[in-house]
């Protein structure tokens, strides 16, 4: 699969008659709401893990010096706390070309504070796609992150900024608080 998702991502899903869709964001779509939404809420998925194996080439680093920033593995088992965003289907004109970097959108079942459920979208940077990194040692990441750089700025204020907002939502991430710890010392 090539870089550019957009094209792919906007025949994936029929809008047709839908009034509303539930978003899942847990990356920088919990802090970087650069999107009209409708209502916003803390929710979950269960299953996937948030790793920064992901390269970033066109917002947090270059084609020559990719960032990285987190996409979804499969785990059994797993909770993955973020943000539910209950938007108009136009949003992901604009999404699908934000997340156009090797994500596709995949429907989840999004579980909210309150117990109530709703089936949603989440965009997923699945190993297939030709910007995907891969795991590595947590300080040759940091090393990554900390020198990457490109059109949305430093790739550690990336880590930094989902560092704080999970910390926000009350989510223990050990992935993504080892890394954020690492980035002073790297």
């Amino acid at each position: 699969m090539s870089f550019d998702t957009t094209a792919h991502n906007r025949q994936r899903f029929c809008f047709d008659g839908v009034e509303s869709v539930w978003l899942f964001g847990y990356g920088s779509l919990i802090y970087k709401v650069d999107f009209p939404y409708l209502e916003r809420r803390p929710a979950h998925i269960v299953g996937w893990v948030r790793r920064f194996w992901q390269g970033s080439h066109d917002h947090r680093g270059t084609p020559e010096a990719p960032g990285r920033v987190v996409t979804l593995i499969p785990q059994a088992g797993a909770r993955c706390l973020g943000m539910g965003y209950r938007v108009a289907p136009a949003v992901f004109e604009q999404l699908d070309v934000r997340e156009k970097n090797g994500y596709l959108r995949f429907q989840t079942p999004m579980t909210f504070a309150d117990g109530t459920r709703e089936q949603g979208l989440v965009y997923i940077a699945t190993e297939d796609n030709a910007a995907f990194l891969g795991p590595a040692d947590d300080e040759a990441i940091a090393r990554q992150i900390a020198s990457a750089h490109g059109p949305s700025g430093a790739n550690a204020d990336y880590l930094l900024n989902l560092a704080a907002s999970l910390r926000q939502l009350g989510d223990d991430d050990p992935h993504v608080f080892t890394l954020a710890g690492l980035l002073p010392a790297v």
